[in-house]
């Protein structure tokens, strides 16, 4: 896009080789996951070197944005089109995550109350699972799994949820420490929130550990179980990933990346946090809680 004189108004990268490695990098994890999954022996080390395609090509394309964006090629417009981009893409996680809460909510509050008898699933009871309490949490009337016990609310979720709560705070005070200008205000709080998410996931990880081996809590107890461990495995994910983007913004901002007038990277990286912590809450409430 060029003006009446002829002046770029909007930043046209070059030619790039990073789209075609991701494309081959995500055929290959897939393929390799798919064989896997069926017993093929070249699966499991095709699922590998997918993956490490896919970093090399995050390693490489977020470089070259990091440049450019240092050489001062981008723009206002520029800067627009990433807020939108990154508005999107939170978006969609919304929609990722409403999807496994639609699961929980419809097992919770339709299937398993049908499987017990309940509304028009009297002749299902009747013929089926004749004898089935509609309860929750369930493992289903085959009792899937065998017998379980789930987390206490009052433990180490509510302690992780303070964790995140007070990174949304800190990650917040470097936010206003940038664009104060104030720079070991903003390493010193953005660290504080590496690691908290650092903490956050060391709780998960001894949580999981607790539930396989003491609870007998599994990915194979049921409804409860898989709906348990795809919310929180998922949302962990997303934690980790986090974890690692605040991780590379505390590195850029050490190198003096930013100003307080163009620091979107982190802007971006703060609103994908603020993201994973309203969904925490969410999971608390209706994973734990109730």
């Amino acid at each position: 896009m060029a003006t009446a004189e002829g002046k770029h108004i909007y930043y046209v990268p070059h030619g790039s080789k990073w789209p075609a490695v991701g494309t081959i990098g995500l055929f290959t994890t897939m393929i390799g996951a798919a064989n896997w999954l069926n017993e093929v022996s070249w699966g499991k080390p095709a699922f590998y070197v997918g993956v490490a395609i896919l970093l090399f090509m995050m390693w490489g394309w977020f470089g070259d944005v990091i440049r450019e964006s240092i050489k001062g090629l981008y723009n206002h417009q520029v800067d627009t089109s990433f807020r939108m981009g990154m508005m999107w893409f939170i978006f969609s996680e919304i929609m990722f995550f409403g999807a496994f809460f639609g699961a929980l909510f419809y097992a919770r509050m339709y299937s398993v109350p049908w499987l017990g008898g309940e509304g028009d699933g009297a002749l299902t009871n009747f013929y089926l699972h004749q004898g089935y309490a509609a309860a929750w949490p369930t493992n289903g009337p085959d009792s899937i799994g065998g017998s379980f016990q789930t987390i206490p609310a009052w433990g180490v979720p509510l302690l992780n949820t303070l964790i995140l709560l007070t990174s949304g705070v800190t990650i917040t005070i470097a936010h206003h420490a940038l664009r104060a200008g104030h720079r070991l205000q903003l390493l010193v709080f953005l660290g504080l929130t590496v690691a908290l998410g650092a903490l956050f996931l060391f709780f998960q990880a001894e949580e999981y550990i607790e539930a396989y081996k003491h609870l007998n809590l599994t990915l194979g107890s049921g409804v409860y179980g898989s709906t348990f461990f795809m919310l929180t495995g998922f949302h962990g994910l997303h934690v980790t990933l986090g974890t690692i983007m605040l991780l590379v913004i505390w590195f850029r901002c050490l190198k003096g990346h930013f100003t307080k007038d163009n620091h979107f990277g982190f802007e971006a990286v703060a609103w994908y946090w603020h993201f994973v912590d309203v969904v925490w809450l969410g999971l608390f409430m209706f994973v734990y809680v109730l």
